[in-house]
């Protein structure tokens, strides 16, 4: 009887999480409100785009502004590269990303996988002239951790802060925030820790961004077909960053 009553309060919990973030997401305000901006999002696979940036490439494509990909690799770990690149664009039309507007690139030191390190003055080099060719002003990427711990993930990350100082443009560079492995997996309720750590930390350098259509995330990250396996359907019902995205402005 006790168990019952855990999982129903979690249940209520979670509906009412659900809710708030539906909510709140209508009249959420960020530092890509104001004006039309050309914008980068900076991902290492195929997949990245709708497993972990789908509520800030939604909510960026909503408010009219220009959303590039930029994918550095087809993930090509498992030899299923080609299929993986045309699933991305399939992927990007459900998150309203124009065709002409995806890049993805299969550089033979950039290839697919854990034991594969990436050079970081080359990401930055190639990143650098992405910029420069689409008039970029804002780009977004990972973290020092990037969400999963992936090094492919975590050298996007270390390429584009070589890059910022350095970048000819005067660009904006953010960052998305890995949580604890708690906060992960607790789908909407996550919303409580995330506001809180902005509340805190808030200084005009992290901001929330919430999902208003998680239905939306769900049916790009189906594009991705031949990743589409049961585990990952879990994980985007169950994983805060199908809800929420924490960013993080990179000085």
């Amino acid at each position: 009887m006790d168990w019952l009553l855990f999982f129903i309060l979690v249940a209520l919990l979670w509906t009412f999480s659900l809710c708030v973030v539906l909510g709140v997401s209508r009249n959420q305000s960020s530092p890509f409100s104001v004006g039309r901006r050309n914008i980068l999002l900076v991902v290492s696979h195929p997949d990245d785009e709708s497993m972990f940036f789908s509520p800030t490439v939604l909510y960026l494509a909503s408010r009219g502004h220009n959303v590039h990909v930029l994918c550095i690799s087809i993930g090509n770990a498992d030899g299923q590269g080609t299929l993986r690149e045309e699933e991305l664009y399939k992927a990007c039309d459900v998150l309203k990303i124009p065709f002409r507007q995806v890049k993805v690139l299969n550089h033979p030191d950039l290839q697919d996988g854990f034991g594969n390190a990436w050079n970081h003055r080359l990401l930055a080099k190639i990143v650098g002239e992405e910029i420069e060719s689409r008039s970029i002003d804002l780009v977004i990427t990972f973290d020092s951790y990037g969400v999963s711990g992936h090094p492919n993930h975590r050298d996007v990350y270390h390429g584009i802060c070589l890059l910022v100082p350095k970048c000819s443009r005067n660009i904006e560079a953010w960052k998305l925030i890995s949580t604890s492995i708690t906060r992960k997996y607790i789908g909407p309720v996550d919303i409580w820790f995330s506001l809180l750590w902005g509340l805190y930390y808030h200084q005009g350098h992290i901001y929330c961004i919430l999902n208003g259509h998680p239905q939306r995330s769900f049916s790009a990250m189906a594009r991705h077909a031949s990743q589409w396996v049961w585990f990952r359907k879990l994980f985007v019902v169950f994983s805060s960053y199908t809800y929420i995205n924490t960013l993080q402005k990179i000085n």
